[in-house]
């Protein structure tokens, strides 16, 4: 729709967004002073106030898995439920008549779309900012940079429906883009406008590029890029919007048209739904129905540590914008549409603590009868990074959770075996990391302004598959190392290798391989005491490509618990 707002975090961070003062205080409905706000009402929003200067606040959301809390409405949803009312938020919607129509051949391109509008708002300064920075948050943060999930906001009174959503050839058509003057192709786009730069390797490699057109052949967009000047203009004179997202996954989209709604709705709009036909199916959405759950209070109580009664862990849950009723010993909730975090009872004792006051629990000393001791895994660890540090190298650490396209697809693998999270929040963090290159390749990746030579390495756990264990799964302690620079090869990693088990005093054998992650004939195996420990060798091209590398990369991993057995 815009640009998004300065001084906004973006990517994988914790998500910062800035509010006004005064605004928050309105939609809470109570004049809550800022030292207040900073010593406890902020926490209820899982927040964090970095920095107030006059009425506007920084602050930093703890939270990725919860865009409802990226904006002022949100905040404000969750102090008002602790301060002023709690209890479940309801939204009322209607139909709005308005049809969108999906086309078959975006199946592969951008394949899913939900769609609502919101009426009767009345926008000014504080509303139209914060719309453009939650829009933005969700594209970016939840929605993986655009790919998954991205939004457009459009003045509805500009619209003819019904509307398409189809696809377009590169040079298929010409239109306006927003904030621009001359009308340009999808291609031309892609080229010139600053978002086409940010976002068009999204589309690129695509034959034809996803659209949303109206009936009168106005475009409304080209997602996940742009939208157009015409439709695609919010201001303070618009009253009424259609919301669409656009991806590859409705558990997704569903959620981030609910946040959307539900703050438009929070500013006195009113929700109306779309039906959306697809070829096979039709959706009506947004879907607002409140989502049912089971708390044990038996569980609440051991997990926490408090002594709640049934009816107290109501009163708490209500204040968290639940719907709480006690059944025997268990409590029925009912939570909102637009949170899609609930998958465990953990989940909702993490809520109970959080209007109970964290900072009311008392610390107790656990009562085991047992000496405390490292872990020799642990200690090894330790020496390990020690010598690596002493080589000049730069110790990384990155996420356990990764996905499929790192491990495999870009690593030019075929996909394997791999102990994948069944309720997903995000398709980014969706299975266990199997090995630590494709992580180091990544810290690369988004490291290419650095000076060069870069050389880094991790000490870290990955988790397979093994039917052998309790669990089906299996986690292992390894070591990985990746250098780059303009000229650097097989020589620069295997002198690593050496200076590091000669350190150790392993002696250990270099064994040819094949590895499709690497250059044929300029990998080896790495085996101690018969037994194979790892790899070491020049990164394929074709791996440097996927990974958007100029520079030649060489890079080796070890088992560190083959090491300590």
């Amino acid at each position: 729709m815009v640009e998004k707002p300065k001084d906004v975090d973006i990517g994988g961070k914790m998500p910062t967004i800035e509010v006004s003062h005064q605004d928050l205080c309105r939609l809470v409905g109570k004049s809550i002073p800022i030292n207040k706000l900073k010593e406890e009402g902020i926490l209820f929003a899982k927040g964090e106030i970095d920095e107030a200067k006059g009425d506007l606040l920084k602050i930093d959301i703890k939270d990725t898995n919860r865009p409802d809390l990226w904006s002022t409405e949100g905040i404000a949803r969750e102090i008002k439920g602790r301060y002023v009312s709690g209890g479940l938020p309801r939204y009322k919607t209607k139909k709005s008549g308005i049809v969108v129509k999906v086309d078959k051949g975006l199946k592969g391109i951008r394949p899913f779309t939900v769609c609502a509008v919101v009426k009767n708002l009345k926008i000014y300064d504080h509303s139209l900012s914060q719309l453009i920075q939650l829009q933005e948050k969700v594209s970016v943060t939840f929605g993986r940079n655009r790919k998954e999930v991205a939004i457009g906001v459009y003045d509805l009174n500009r619209i003819k429906p019904p509307i398409r959503f189809t696809t377009v050839k590169p040079d298929g058509i010409k239109f306006i883009p927003l904030e621009f003057r001359k009308a340009l192709t999808p291609r031309q786009i892609l080229k010139e406008h600053p978002k086409g730069r940010e976002f068009g390797y999204l589309l690129e490699a695509l034959p034809e590029y996803p659209m949303f057109i109206d009936s009168a052949e106005e475009v409304l967009s080209i997602p996940p890029i742009i939208n157009s000047e015409y439709t695609g203009k919010v201001t303070k004179e618009t009253k009424d919007v259609f919301i669409e997202c656009s991806g590859f996954n409705l558990k997704f989209l569903i959620p981030a048209l609910n946040v959307m709604v539900a703050a438009l709705s929070d500013r006195g709009g009113d929700i109306e739904r779309v039906r959306v036909v697809y070829p096979g199916r039709v959706l009506e959405t947004p879907e607002l129905e409140p989502k049912a759950f089971e708390l044990n209070l038996e569980y609440l109580n051991t997990v926490s540590g408090l002594d709640l009664s049934i009816e107290r862990a109501c009163r708490l849950l209500n204040q968290a914008r639940y719907e709480a009723k006690p059944s025997g010993k268990r409590i029925k909730l009912l939570y909102p549409a637009y949170r899609q975090d609930i998958m465990h009872q953990r989940d909702v004792v993490e809520d109970v603590l959080i209007s109970y006051g964290y900072n009311k629990i008392e610390a107790v000393i656990p009562k085991l009868a047992t000496v405390g001791s490292q872990n020799p895994i642990e200690s090894f660890s330790s020496t390990v990074s020690d010598i690596m540090a002493g080589l000049g190298l730069q110790e990384v650490l990155s996420y356990i959770l990764t996905n499929k396209k790192n491990l495999f697809e870009k690593m030019n693998l075929r996909e394997g075996g791999s102990v994948e999270i069944e309720n997903i929040v995000s398709a980014n963090w969706s299975v266990f990391r199997t090995w630590l290159l494709p992580s180091l390749l990544e810290f690369l990746s988004r490291n290419k302004h650095v000076e060069y030579p870069q050389g880094i390495f991790e000490i870290g756990d990955v988790v397979n598959l093994d039917n052998r264990e309790e669990t089906k799964t299996k986690d292992t302690r390894k070591m990985a190392v990746a250098l780059t620079d303009n000229v650097v090869g097989y020589e620069d990693i295997s002198s690593v290798l050496d200076s590091l088990l000669r350190s150790l005093g392993t002696e250990y054998k270099l064994n040819r391989i094949e590895h499709p992650s690497f250059i044929r004939g300029r990998v080896a195996g790495i085996f101690v005491r018969g037994r194979k420990i790892g790899f070491v060798g020049e990164i394929n091209p074709l791996v440097l490509e996927k990974w958007d590398l100029e520079k030649p990369v060489v890079g080796l991993e070890l088992d560190l618990q083959g090491l300590v057995s």
